[in-house]
C-alpha cells in the first residue's frame, strides 16, 4: 500500500530512513483508525491526515464502519492526480 518508491528514495537518502517512513505511515493509519472524523475534509468527503516528519498525507473516506484509503500522497504533488482516482 505504501509507495515503494517513497520507501526506496528515503532508504537511499539515509539507511534506515525508509523504515522510519513506513513506521510513520503505520502510526498515521493507527491514529486515523482511532478517530477518523478528526481530520479535515479536503475534497468532497475525502479527508487528509498528515504524516509526521515526512511531507506525505493519507487521503481517505469514511463510509459506514469502513475507512477507505485512497492514497498516501506527497503533499507537494498536483492534487488533481489523486482527485482523478475513482472515488
Amino acid at each position: 500500500m505504501i509507495s515503494r518508491l517513497a520507501f526506496e528514495w528515503y532508504e537511499q537518502s539515509s539507511t534506515g530512513l525508509g523504515s522510519e517512513f513506513v513506521r510513520a505511515v503505520d502510526g498515521c493509519f493507527a491514529l486515523i483508525g482511532r478517530n477518523p472524523l478528526v481530520y479535515p475534509k479536503v475534497y468532497h468527503q475525502v479527508r487528509r491526515a498528515l504524516i509526521r516528519r515526512f511531507p506525505y498525507g493519507v487521503l481517505y473516506v469514511v463510509e459506514d464502519d469502513f475507512i477507505i484509503v485512497i492514497a498516501c500522497f506527497h503533499v507537494k504533488r498536483d492534487p488533481k492526480q489523486w482527485q482523478n482516482r475513482n472515488i
